[in-house]
């Protein structure tokens, strides 16, 4: 019999039974007590426990009485760095909470309570996953997005057919793991923008493989460069065609293009800068965290005029063309 009740069943039998059983006499509570026990499926001092105890609200499905940690203010807080990251997984949400959460509130989308705060940047993977499992169930049927094949084919590819002596401003852009023997887990990747020109080349490391990150990172490296970004070249990964990197370079007149699937030598200027600058600088080891971001974020901001200016004379002599006004 107790195998046929629910968790839900077993509670209304436990509230339906508990303030007759403490108002009977001794004799009515024994009555009272065997039949709960057969019912539910206790065994007697459980059911002794159970109904002399207070009213609580179960955490779960199996039962635990506890006091909730995240509540439904926290959970509702969670959706917005969710839904700013792409909908992205607990494990790369949670390691993007260092850089998200001041992004978001610099620019107006969050304002963060200092209780919450602490309790998302304490909370697990597997706790993010939990409470975003009902609206990402929900977003998932209802979310109409359009499909990497119709997002490919809106992008148009560029060869080397299409390069006509181009002017600076044209450049390939690729992001490069530097993860050691097993490309697993969350590490910092860098993102590479090469000038096909000039050779300008900017890096800039980012904390993990996300699209609004990369979006970041190009808009605040056109500052970096002498002269304005035109046009962007990039590979067929999906850390760049999506509708997020699109969107921006659509607003921001900036030419999108990509190269064709499968053939590197479509952007040899910068997979030149991944093996000259990246590689040489930082090797191939991975790297991880906050304090590793930081230390890679100034070594690429000290060599940049070094390897701009002195390891070759393409770029002063393309900043020397430049026309006062396009600087």
């Amino acid at each position: 019999m107790s195998r046929a009740l629910t968790t839900t069943a077993r509670d209304e039998l436990v509230q339906a039974v508990r303030e007759r059983y403490r108002a009977g006499s001794r004799e009515a509570r024994k009555l009272i007590l065997g039949e709960f026990a057969a019912v539910s499926g206790y065994h007697r001092k459980s059911a002794i426990r159970v109904l002399n105890g207070t009213p609580c609200d179960r955490d779960d499905a199996r039962g635990r009485c506890r006091p909730r940690v995240y509540d439904e203010a926290v959970r509702q807080t969670l959706i917005v760095p969710w839904e700013a990251s792409d909908r992205v997984c607990g494990k790369r949400l949670e390691a993007l909470f260092a850089v998200l959460f001041p992004a978001l509130e610099r620019n107006g989308h969050l304002q963060l309570d200092e209780g919450i705060r602490a309790k998302l940047m304490a909370m697990s993977a597997a706790t993010i996953d939990r409470l975003l499992r009902e609206v990402r169930s929900v977003s998932g049927r209802s979310r109409v997005r359009m499909t990497p094949t119709a997002l490919r084919k809106s992008v148009p590819i560029r060869t080397f057919a299409d390069l006509h002596e181009p002017v600076p401003g044209f450049m390939e852009m690729d992001l490069v793991a530097p993860c050691g023997d097993v490309a697993a887990g969350s590490f910092i990747h860098t993102l590479t923008v090469t000038d096909i020109a000039s050779g300008w080349t900017e890096c800039l490391p980012l904390l993990v493989r996300d699209s609004s990150l990369v979006v970041e990172a190009v808009d605040e490296l056109r500052a970096s460069f002498p002269f304005r970004i035109a046009g962007l070249d990039v590979d067929n990964g999906s850390e760049f065609l999506n509708e997020t990197l699109v969107r921006y370079c659509l607003t921001q007149g900036i030419e999108f293009t990509r190269s064709r699937p499968y053939h590197k030598n479509n952007q040899a200027w910068v997979e030149q800068k991944n093996a000259t600058v990246v590689r040489r600088f930082v090797g191939y080891h991975q790297y991880e965290g906050l304090a590793a971001l930081e230390a890679l974020g100034r070594l690429y901001g000290a060599s940049r005029l070094f390897v701009n200016f002195s390891q070759h004379g393409r770029s002063g002599d393309a900043l020397r063309s430049q026309p006062q006004g396009d600087s």
